[in-house]
């Protein structure tokens, strides 16, 4: 049967390949569609109003393009970049500069470029070499100039310079030779406030005048609240200072403080989850809708200036909806606009008509494709914890869409990174292409998690491996017992921290899983923390409160107990790793210390290395490479439907240094690479 499957066309695919995943018909989504180039991504109208942006492929790699708004099929490509996406741009206040952040293959030193609208002309704005550029502050009030950090100087603290978008000429504002993790401005584009990290985890915020720090703390924040409480920026008047605050409560707060009285407020808050995104006005600053999400996202007006235009968008987008740009006058917006079994698709909302203007789907080789729906579950842990995860099932198991499966299939846990970071409902490729595949996907919010309370990230507190893990067993009990798969047909698979948690499921409980596969996960946590990048350094105190601390021999000796390398020995079932060379936060030695031990115990693994990545797979020709040999290996493991790896692997930078032998195709796709 293998060699029928590795055998067959992409047509021909979606027959199935074991009887465990029987689902009929169901077409098969080509890895392409779902992973390659969107058609079009990241709207965005100019503040004047006379422009569109987004993204789009040139020769296959991403790059900003630009049309009048009047005619958008007049767009051109204003950005040349033949190698790497360019993931994230924005434009200058003033509409003159259309500004982008790049890195060299993955290493993270994001520089800052601009493109003059007007000429096309494209100048690289922080010339430094193993430098990361940080945005301090952007305004309309001073739109032909911006503030940006650079820690050209030290690489472990950023200085202030105000950059003149028209020259590139970049002026020193203030220099951090106190070790601040950040600054933020005003509507003036004047510093006015500094943070640094404290001995307890926590931050100390301090009031900035005349480019001086003062010296006392105007607000402290401990570690219980330093991952939820945070200043949010200032209103273009400079008189409130706004707050994410979760200081005195469970949740956190929007807080707006009166900067001469210092009296605060709050202005909203939810005992489900904190506050998340916000809405401000783009020429007071002030704040006018923010998002809770629990569940799903809501958004929520504050006052009356746009509650007619929140309660049209939620009309109309039941799903999630965020506005990705606002033109000064405020007359127009652009929505992306999201479901869980539909790409993003962007439009151009005119808010004096309600009137909405499809712009772009993203991805519309997706239309007619079998997308299934994502449904929102509450697990409780063992210990009592309420974990929001989310489900998706392949088409054919739900029938009725209730979110329940209507027979056991396999499932493959897809754990989350950061481990400061959550899952959210929404589109998700990873979850669409493995339940078209033939498996159930359960996303869950394990202890740790941000965005779900204090309480709920605190309780993952030097949990690593302990009851985090023990919060991923949990979810795997809660959907064997209602039927969703069954006990020996699961497998684990994420990246980051989802890659540590995949690699501590295969050694500390080595026969829960029937699979695993890591991506850029860390195997050693003290060889982690002592690699971190050196812009890290204001969390460094953070990562050992929270994870472990490698300078006391009780904290070292509980890194060693959580890290999965000193428990190679203890893996039995099949092992796929991904990497990438110039990771800056989990390096390349995270991957080969384990790999190294599992050769020396002859127990199979197999390693695959992108010379020209980082923390993920930025290039689509790298992670659809990946993806092939994932679906595969998933596919020799759990039984599910494969693609055939194709050329996909030849076509990659991908190298193999170990194991092609023991992930089905993939020795004969790397041909003579």
């Amino acid at each position: 049967m293998r060699r029928l499957l590795l055998a067959a066309t992409a047509a021909a695919a979606c027959l199935v390949t074991g009887s465990a995943v029987a689902q009929g018909p169901v077409p098969l989504i080509p890895r392409d569609v779902l992973f390659g180039n969107p058609e079009r991504a990241g709207g965005q109208i100019s503040p004047d109003g006379k422009w569109l942006s987004w993204t789009a492929p040139v020769n296959g790699v991403m790059n900003v393009w630009l049309a009048p708004a009047s005619d958008p099929s007049a767009a051109k490509p204003m950005t040349s970049e033949k190698v790497r996406p360019i993931r994230q741009y924005f434009w200058s206040p003033d509409s003159r500069t259309l500004l982008y952040i790049q890195d060299k293959g993955g290493d993270e030193n994001f520089l800052l470029y601009g493109v003059d609208v007007a000429s096309g002309g494209e100048k690289l704005m922080t010339p430094f070499e193993k430098t990361r550029v940080q945005i301090v502050g952007i305004s309309p009030l001073v739109p032909g100039r911006i503030l940006v950090g650079v820690n050209n100087r030290d690489a472990k603290w950023h200085d202030v310079h105000s950059l003149d978008l028209a020259t590139g000429k970049l002026t020193p504002v203030l220099m951090n030779t106190g070790d601040y993790s950040g600054f933020v401005a005003d509507g003036r584009l004047v510093v006015r406030g500094a943070l640094k990290s404290r001995s307890d985890g926590g931050s100390d915020y301090f009031r900035v005048i005349d480019n001086k720090v003062e010296s006392k703390p105007l607000e402290q924040v401990g570690l219980d609240d330093s991952l939820s409480t945070n200043p949010l920026g200032f209103t273009n008047d400079g008189k409130t200072l706004y707050w994410i605050d979760s200081r005195g409560r469970n949740t956190a707060a929007l807080i707006a403080q009166d900067v001469a009285s210092g009296t605060k407020r709050v202005v909203a808050e939810d005992a489900r989850a904190d506050v998340g995104d916000i809405l401000s006005n783009p020429e007071t600053g002030e704040v006018e809708a923010y998002t809770v999400d629990y569940l799903r996202q809501d958004w929520k007006p504050i006052g009356s200036a746009i509650a007619g235009d929140v309660a049209f968008l939620n009309k109309r987008f039941p799903g999630d909806w965020t506005v990705t740009s606002r033109t000064r006058a405020d007359d127009k917006w652009v929505i992306a606009a999201i479901a869980s079994d539909r790409p993003s698709t962007s439009y151009l909302y005119d808010r004096k008509g309600q009137a909405l203007t499809q712009l772009f789907e993203s991805r519309p080789k997706l239309a007619g494709t079998p997308l299934v729906p994502m449904t929102p579950v509450v697990i409780k842990s063992r210990d009592g914890l309420d974990l929001v995860s989310y489900l998706t099932l392949p088409a054919g198991v739900d029938a009725n869409r209730d979110g329940k499966a209507d027979r056991a299939v396999p499932m493959v846990l897809f754990v989350h990174g950061g481990p400061w970071a959550r899952d959210s409902y929404g589109f998700n490729a990873y979850h669409q292409w493995l339940a078209n595949r033939g498996y159930a996907v359960l996303a869950v919010n394990y202890r740790g998690s941000t965005g779900l309370g204090k309480s709920f990230t605190n309780a993952g507190n030097l949990q690593w491996g302990l009851k985090m893990h023990d919060d991923l067993l949990d979810a795997v009990k809660w959907a064997v017992d209602q039927g969703v798969t069954t006990s020996d047909k699961v497998a684990i698979m994420g990246g980051s921290y989802g890659g540590y948690a995949t690699l501590a499921g295969m050694t500390f409980t080595p026969t829960t899983f029937a699979c695993g596969v890591d991506i850029v996960g860390p195997s050693n946590l003290e060889t982690l923390l002592k690699t971190i990048p050196p812009y890290w350094e204001a969390g460094k105190v953070q990562f050992y409160k929270r994870m472990g601390d490698p300078t006391s021999a009780e904290g070292l000796a509980l890194l060693k107990a959580a890290s999965p390398l000193y428990k190679a020995d203890q893996i039995k079932r099949p092992l796929l790793i991904g990497q990438g060379a110039n990771d800056p936060r989990v390096n390349q030695a995270e991957s080969e210390q384990i790999v190294a031990a599992m050769q020396a115990k002859n127990i199979p693994v197999t390693y695959v290395l992108f010379p020209d990545e980082g923390h993920g797979f930025a290039r689509p020709v790298n992670n659809i490479a990946f993806n092939a040999v994932t679906e595969n290996f998933l596919g020799r493991c759990l039984g599910g439907r494969a693609e055939p790896i194709g050329d996909t692997v030849a076509k990659s930078t991908a190298k193999v240094p170990h194991g092609a032998e023991y992930a089905p195709g993939l020795s004969q796709a790397l041909g003579g690479k």
